[in-house]
C-alpha cells in the first residue's frame, strides 16, 4: 500500500524510501559535447588561427612573439 510518497509494508512497516524518482533522459541538443559539429567548428577556428598568424608574419616582418617583445 502506497501513501504519500511512503510505503506500508505487510508486516505495518512504513518505509519512506520505497518511492524511486522517474528517470528521464535531458536532451540538450545536437551541439554539445564531443559531435561531428564541434569537431567541425574547432577545426575551422583552428584553421582561421593559422593562417591569420601567418598573414601576421609576412604583413609585419616578425611572429607573434616578436611583436610582443617589442610592446
Amino acid at each position: 500500500m502506497a501513501t504519500n510518497g511512503s510505503m506500508v509494508d505487510d508486516q505495518g512497516k512504513m518505509n519512506n524510501f520505497a518511492v524511486e524518482p522517474k528517470v528521464y533522459i535531458d536532451e540538450q541538443g545536437d551541439r554539445t559535447g564531443f559531435t561531428p559539429y564541434a569537431e567541425l567548428l574547432n577545426g575551422r577556428l583552428a584553421m582561421i588561427g593559422f593562417i591569420s598568424l601567418i598573414a601576421l608574419e609576412v604583413f609585419t616582418g616578425h611572429g607573434v612573439l616578436g611583436i610582443l617583445r617589442s610592446l
